[in-house]
């Protein structure tokens, strides 16, 4: 018996969220926001939480600084049932990573400070914790400047011990998206980018030609595509997901909860269109609240949401409601 379901590495962060902003921001000039919202962010750890949330038995080893924006982090992670016990402590000479959002009506700017995001290194991973999972999921792959270049002999490692791979590779900031990256897709089971980084994986900006080259160089291709939901390629067959239509508040964090309800059916075995299907329902609950984990963070919610659209957490089964 595995430990855990999912193990995962990685940056947990801060994002603060300024809603209500406007499209211009003059110069030196005090400008207020509607709203602001304060909490976990980095794709790992919204992936780790939303999982735990949903139900999965999840490790996570992550870099914790010494400062008070660490333990919102770690607070929140553990009152969703993460397993911290590997974490990495750096004490008083590192810095929790922050995004500062700035929401918009139509568009948002984003501006971080990275913080302990990029020093995780192979020296700081304990091989056997990260073993003993049945899956292990990669996020922020562009931004693991420490472990980057152990990225290959790590995912040899995991998959020698029998663990299933996926990767969500969140976006390259400098475009390249080189062979060292397309090399990494040997280890992977489950690629799991958005539309626009799978057309740029491919160096291809028509969606169709890069999904189907991109198809052939993993088992499952998911590739999600904000409001025409979710696209998916395996064993020469595609299969489409239709989005869940819900009162849009928030999309930060819309992918990772895509990626944590996805693997929450696929590891129960259910069908890929079932996958799918609950993929996109976790999604839309998340674009639900501010946050990417804050429509995660109560139990009773999440169960109303996904009942009311005939599934569950608990049950292995996801019901097609149109």
């Amino acid at each position: 018996m595995s430990r855990f379901d999912v193990t995962l590495v990685g940056e947990s962060n801060i994002d603060l969220i300024l809603h209500g902003l406007p499209s211009v921001l003059p110069d030196d000039r005090e400008l207020l926001a509607s709203g602001m919202n304060l909490g976990l962010g980095g794709s790992p750890a919204i992936t780790a939480h939303n999982l735990a949330a949903l139900g999965c038995g999840v490790g996570f080893i992550t870099k914790v600084a010494g400062d008070t924006l660490a333990s919102i982090c770690t607070n929140q992670l553990a009152e969703a049932g993460v397993d911290l016990s590997c974490a990495r402590h750096s004490g008083s000479t590192g810095a929790t990573g922050v995004s500062v959002l700035l929401q918009h009506q139509h568009s948002r700017r984003t501006l971080t400070y990275p913080g302990n995001d990029m020093v995780l290194r192979w020296q700081d991973l304990d091989l056997d914790y990260l073993s003993s999972a049945r899956h292990f999921h990669l996020a922020s792959y562009f931004l693991q400047e420490g472990l980057r270049p152990d990225m290959p002999r790590l995912l040899k490692h995991l998959r020698g011990h029998g663990l299933t791979i996926s990767l969500d590779p969140n976006d390259d900031p400098q475009n390249r998206w080189g062979e060292e990256f397309l090399r990494l897709l040997e280890f992977v089971d489950v690629l799991m980018p958005n539309e626009r980084e799978a057309c740029a994986m491919m160096a291809d900006d028509n969606f169709e030609r890069a999904a189907k080259r991109l198809a052939t160089r993993v088992p499952l291709l998911v590739i999600k595509r904000a409001e025409k939901g979710a696209t998916a390629f395996f064993e020469g067959t595609r299969y489409e997901s239709r989005a869940i239509e819900v009162d849009v508040i928030d999309a930060i964090g819309a992918g990772d909860s895509f990626n944590a309800g996805f693997l929450h059916a696929h590891l129960r075995k259910l069908t890929l269109d079932e996958c799918l299907r609950f993929g996109n329902l976790a999604g839309a609950l998340s674009i639900t609240a501010a946050g990417g984990i804050e429509a995660f963070r109560h139990a009773e919610k999440l169960e109303n949401f996904l009942a009311a659209h005939g599934a569950s957490a608990r049950r292995e089964t996801v019901q097609s409601v149109d």
